[in-house]
């Protein structure tokens, strides 16, 4: 077994008297898709930034590729690929001139990042839009750009929030393709949703609620533990607010 590449133990998260994140403990092993689900306000983004190093936890122990990201977030920067919700592209720019500006602003080699911009263009299935203005794309293709620009220095984590929020079915499937094969490449996928079918299709779940964790397992595991015939009926089942029966004696 691979030691795993985020390992989360009592992890907790306050801002002034409210506590985010309520000490959670999972891991995450290299090549396999994670998936936080909850609703909003669960504390699942405020996880991922904890993660990447922009938000430092206020307990617990978090460490990523063995690092603590509170000491040594550059370092572990270095080795994340970040999807955030809404895309951070520039739009007057075309496909390539994202990925070569992205490239130089990691500090990226000219000369190489000139021939992994046209590899990362094909493995987006852009090609036949490598010049075309990003405001000229559809949401599809614009997730798919912002992909490829995380992918840029090859990391070893992918951390996704909402990757496929606001696309319809087609292109949702298209992405988790390029997903599923990242996974198969050795990288680890950590994907935040609120969407069911979506948290379906990762390898682990962690069903998040009121920055507490109330199950992780494989989409199945949870499934059969709950004797439910769907996630939504096992997040509805494992979410049940503490007392509600008692509220009719």
């Amino acid at each position: 077994m691979s030691d795993p590449v985020i390992l989360a133990q009592e992890l907790r998260k306050s801002y002034g008297t409210f506590e985010a994140v309520r000490g959670i403990d999972f891991e995450v092993e290299p090549g396999t898709s994670f998936g936080l689900l909850g609703p909003n306000g669960a504390g699942k983004s405020t996880t991922m930034r904890m993660i990447a190093g922009v938000s430092h936890r206020s307990g617990g122990r978090l460490r990523i590729l063995g690092m603590d990201p509170d000491e040594q977030g550059p370092r572990i920067r270095a080795h994340l690929g970040v999807v955030p919700q809404n895309d951070n592209l520039d739009a007057q720019l075309t496909v390539r001139e994202n990925l070569i500006f992205y490239g130089r602003y990691f500090g990226l080699p000219k000369r190489w990042l000139a021939a992994k911009a046209e590899e990362l263009i094909d493995f987006a299935q852009l090609a036949d839009k490598r010049d075309a203005r990003v405001d000229d794309l559809s949401g599809g293709m614009k997730r798919r750009l912002s992909l490829a620009v995380a992918l840029l220095a090859k990391p070893e984590i992918l951390v996704m929030d909402e990757p496929t929020v606001g696309l319809d079915p087609v292109r949702r499937a298209e992405l988790w393709n390029l997903f599923r094969t990242l996974a198969a490449e050795g990288a680890a996928l950590l994907v935040t949703t609120h969407a069911m079918d979506e948290a379906a299709r990762c390898d682990v779940v962690a069903l998040m609620r009121d920055g507490r964790l109330v199950r992780t397992g494989s989409p199945h595991a949870i499934l059969e533990s709950t004797s439910t015939g769907s996630l939504e009926e096992a997040f509805i089942a494992l979410v049940e607010p503490e007392g509600k029966e008692g509220d009719h004696a």
